[in-house]
């Protein structure tokens, strides 16, 4: 898999480099492929930013679609040209599948900038012996920096294959909390719990009792979870004076299993985003990309 990984970068690569950029980039592979000292890696790691932007990378449908072959789950389509070039210098490892790789490339992170941990954090879903990055992956979640945070919470599956359940919850409790896009965690519907809708309801408690609105997407975290205190918590929010708090509501209302609850609420309803979203909804478009719909922007 990690060769046909890297000639997925290197393709992707020379798609949007100029020349001199692409020649470095086979240089640095070939030399770090070559076996070269962990002290000599961090540099080209760190060089890297010399010869790509922070570009968004603009994936076609066909790179999308390889990508998401080569690694279910992975979602590259808001990386950067610098993170596919930081990634496939990561990928050209020849150690990739001993145990003192991830000490070397985990240590990095002790003086990466932001970008740097970006792509770090980026990697791990790519790597053989993705278990001994467990550390470093719950670290990238405790971080204040919300980009870095996003890098490894969102569009990227190694946290749901590979956190535990205290992790996960973290992870989600944490998106909710700083506005991280929760519809891009990769897998969320797959791992909702009884213990993770009680804590998003006490969350929910607590938003109103600042007189602070509840966000949208913090009813992705109940699914058919939280049992009558969800329904009623959820029958309160549509009546949010934010369209997209209401129509949160209708979704996370559908999710549980209640549409027959959407009829009343469509009839009081104006909004033609709240409208659209019932009637996805009462057809049964509610896995968790319906949310996205509430963040055009995004």
């Amino acid at each position: 898999m990690i060769s046909d990984l890297r000639g997925w970068m290197r393709a992707a690569l020379e798609e949007r480099l100029e020349a001199p950029a692409l020649a470095w980039y086979e240089e640095a592979c070939a030399e770090i492929g070559g076996g070269c000292a962990d002290e000599r890696f961090s540099r080209l790691f760190s060089m890297a930013s010399r010869h790509a932007r922070g570009r968004p990378v603009e994936l076609t449908a066909a790179e999308h679609e390889s990508a998401a072959r080569l690694v279910s789950g992975w979602n590259p389509e808001r990386w950067t040209r610098l993170d596919l070039l930081r990634v496939g210098l990561i990928l050209s490892r020849p150690d990739l599948e001993r145990e003192t790789t991830a000490p070397a490339l985990c240590g990095m992170a002790k003086f990466a900038d932001m970008g740097e941990l970006c792509a770090l954090y980026r990697s791990f879903c790519l790597l053989p012996r993705p278990d001994d990055y467990a550390w470093q992956a719950g670290e990238g979640c405790r971080t204040n920096m919300n980009a870095v945070f996003e890098a490894m919470a969102c569009d990227n599956p190694y946290p749901v294959r590979h956190f535990d359940d205290v992790a996960w919850r973290a992870l989600v409790v944490k998106s909710i909390f700083i506005g991280a896009p929760l519809w891009r965690v990769e897998g969320l519907d797959a791992r909702l719990s009884e213990e993770l809708a009680h804590v998003a309801l006490d969350l929910a408690d607590e938003r109103r009792s600042a007189g602070r609105p509840v966000p949208p997407e913090l009813w992705l975290a109940l699914g058919t979870f939280g049992g009558q205190r969800a329904i009623d918590s959820l029958l309160l929010e549509t009546s949010a004076e934010v369209e997209a708090g209401r129509a949160g509501a209708a979704l996370g209302l559908a999710r549980a299993g209640r549409g027959d609850l959407l009829t009343d609420v469509r009839e009081r309803e104006q909004s033609p985003l709240v409208l659209a979203t019932i009637d996805r909804a009462l057809e049964g478009q509610v896995s968790q990309l319906e949310f996205r719909a509430l963040h055009p922007d995004d």
